[in-house]
Order: C-alpha cells, then sequence, then structure tokens
C-alpha cells in the first residue's frame, strides 16, 4: 500500500496519471462510521462506490474521494435524526453533482426535511423562516476527509486486483456480537 498524495483544487485525489481509490476499511476511518454500515448503504444503493464495486466474493469496493465526502454527509445527517428516506432524496439530489460543485453546498434541515443552499443569503432567509435546526456546509466536510485520508492508505485506479489475495473483513461492531466475529476469524483463516 501506498500513501495518497495531496488532493487537487478540487480535492479528487491522483496517483501518477490515475485516479486512486479507497477501500472500504479506508472509507469507514476517514468517515467514522462501521464497516457495517458502510455495506448496507452500498447495497441499498444510498452510496454506492463510484471507483469499483464489489463484484463477488472476493473482490472488494473502492470509493472515490467525492463518495467519502457523500457518506461523511449521510453520516453527519443521520447523526441529526433525519429519516433514512429523507437522506435518500437529498442524497439523490447531491449525486448528480461534481465535486467542485459540491464544495458550495450548504444543507439545512429541520430534522424532517433537507433543504439545499448555495448561497449564505438562501442560509439566511431559510433560517428567518423558522425553519432550518442546523446545517452541513459540505466544504467543511471535505477538509476533514482530506485530513483523514492524509494518513490513510489509497489504491490506484486500473490496477487489477490481486485475486488470490485474501480479503479480511474488519472486525466485529461490537464485542456483544459474537456470530459476526466467529465468521470473521473463520475467514481470516
Amino acid at each position: 500500500m501506498h500513501e495518497p498524495r495531496d488532493p487537487g483544487p478540487s480535492g479528487e485525489q491522483q496517483a501518477g496519471d490515475g485516479e486512486v481509490g479507497y477501500r472500504g476499511v479506508t472509507a469507514c476511518s476517514a468517515v467514522g462510521i462501521s464497516y457495517r454500515q458502510l455495506d448496507y448503504w452500498a447495497r441499498t444503493a444510498l452510496v454506492v462506490p463510484s471507483v469499483r464495486d464489489a463484484s463477488g466474493s472476493g473482490t472488494s469496493r473502492l470509493y472515490s474521494f467525492r463518495d467519502l465526502v457523500v457518506l461523511k454527509v449521510v453520516k453527519r445527517l443521520l447523526d441529526a435524526g433525519v429519516s433514512l428516506q429523507n437522506i435518500r432524496k437529498a442524497i439523490e439530489a447531491l449525486r448528480s453533482r461534481g465535486v467542485d460543485d459540491l464544495a458550495g453546498i450548504t444543507l439545512i434541515s429541520d430534522g424532517t426535511t433537507v433543504y439545499e443552499c448555495r448561497s449564505p443569503e438562501e442560509v439566511v432567509d431559510l433560517l428567518q423562516g423558522g425553519q432550518g435546526v442546523f446545517g452541513i456546509a459540505i466544504g467543511g466536510a471535505f477538509k476533514e476527509i482530506q485530513g483523514s485520508l492524509s494518513h490513510l492508505p489509497a489504491e490506484p485506479v486500473g490496477v487489477p486486483e490481486q485475486e488470490d489475495a485474501p480479503v479480511v473483513e474488519p472486525e466485529a461492531d461490537s464485542v456483544g456480537d459474537e456470530l459476526a466475529a466467529r465468521r470473521a476469524r473463520r475467514r481470516a483463516g
């Protein structure tokens, strides 16, 4: 594994001529979520890895920098009590945006609905209407992810995955989940 290079102006990281991707375990560490959450969000198409999706046993997902920012936004919205249904609507609206476009967006929510604001005036208008309760400046999430990734490994995109390399699942989320821990130990050999 190698250390990621400094991100360019848009936050995307480059490795030589190609992009880099981040494995699930790295994504979890950078965003602050469990592997179980990441897997569930990928399987339910809430946040699907844009670099490489898992294509069967022995392959791993690779997430882009943009994917990690979206994962961070999902986590923050969930932590604030926004329903998964409303988060799906907000993420669907963000999915079509480019990295540079995302950096200028602030999401404001009243705990039920998520509003997209592109200027300070829109944020003030929403707050004056008595609706907004909390906000997420996506540009701030960019900086947090960049800081987290500075010490985490990345993989060059376009390099074929080694088929005979063992895939080791992360440990179970909690000590109480003995069945998941047994499965992880059995897979690890």
